[in-house]
């Protein structure tokens, strides 16, 4: 068993976990309108400019859950820049906290400029020349740039993890890995709710059957990650999930977050005729539920485990 077992918890409330979920949506979506952006149809284009308003809140959403997890919230900006030498930065790039408080900070920048890009290409900004930010070189560079810091965010949750001193967090270096996954699901499937609710729900839509081909297939790898994540932990760790915890894993992330959406997605025979006609739909609701409960147990279970008397 590693020393790294006997660290205190960090005491991370709700907002912690909310900030995880909402951090992974914001930068899958970014990261998927991005690809599509680039690489997509013409008919994606409502996709891509989805996938940019939800980065955009998102990153405002995490911005916000940050700042008042700190109990202090005006002591956020010393994340950023020397508190003693100001404008001076504060940036470590060899501390996960610090790197992540710039690349959600850039991140934020990069998916604005997306979205005010997308809201003037949408006709919804009267601003109409703000349409460079969307349209032509300059949007597909945004985008590039952007993809970038969303790829990071999305997996930076689980790296922060692993660079933490407590059990199950520091004992595997695969959270990084099973959170990027996660990220990538739950986002698809966030926008194959916004664009079916859009669209008033009805009708054929190939963006959003892409979507769901798209979740099918990262779904598939989250369920390995997962695997690997649970195997890489050592014995005495892993027993932790002999409880409550494992129950939960098993049931809400396993079973319905990740099972039953690709047999949605892969078996549809299998299903009654209600729920074959609404898998997406139906697939996309127990893949946000799994995504979010797979946060609550990797957070919750090591917080679990007490420091045992006289070890510090």
């Amino acid at each position: 068993m590693p020393d790294t077992f006997f660290t205190a918890s960090p005491h991370w409330t709700t907002y912690i976990i909310l900030y995880f979920f909402i951090g992974g949506i914001a930068g899958g979506a970014y990261f998927v309108a991005a690809l599509l952006h680039w690489l997509g149809r013409p008919a994606d284009e409502r996709v891509v400019r989805l996938g940019y308003y939800v980065a955009a809140v998102g990153a405002i959403l995490c911005a916000i859950l940050l700042t008042i997890d700190l109990g202090k919230p005006l002591r956020f900006w010393h994340m950023l820049f020397q508190s003693e030498r100001f404008p001076l930065l504060m940036l470590k790039p060899w501390s996960p906290m610090s790197a992540g408080s710039w690349g959600l900070l850039l991140f934020g920048l990069f998916a604005t400029l997306s979205a005010v890009g997308a809201l003037a290409a949408d006709g919804r900004l009267r601003l109409d020349r703000l349409r460079f930010l969307h349209d032509g070189a300059i949007g597909r560079a945004i985008a590039l740039v952007g993809g970038i810091f969303a790829f990071i965010l999305a997996g930076y949750t689980g790296v922060l993890l692993n660079a933490t001193n407590r059990p199950i967090w520091a004992d595997t270096t695969t959270l990084g890995m099973l959170f990027l996954f996660s990220a990538a699901s739950t986002a698809a499937a966030t926008l194959i709710l916004l664009a079916r609710w859009r669209a008033g729900g009805g009708g054929r839509d190939p963006s959003v059957e892409w979507l769901a081909w798209f979740d099918g297939w990262v779904l598939a790898f989250e369920l390995i990650a997962l695997v690997v994540f649970l195997v890489s932990l050592d014995r005495n760790v892993a027993a932790a999930w002999l409880g409550w915890w494992g129950l939960l894993l098993l049931v809400l992330v396993v079973g319905l977050g990740i099972l039953v959406p690709l047999a949605l997605h892969f078996r549809p025979a299998w299903f009654r005729e209600a729920w074959a006609r609404r898998r997406i739909v139906a697939g996309a609701v127990l893949v946000l539920v799994g995504g979010f409960f797979l946060r609550v147990v990797v957070l919750l279970a090591s917080a679990s485990i007490g420091v045992p008397h006289g070890r510090y």
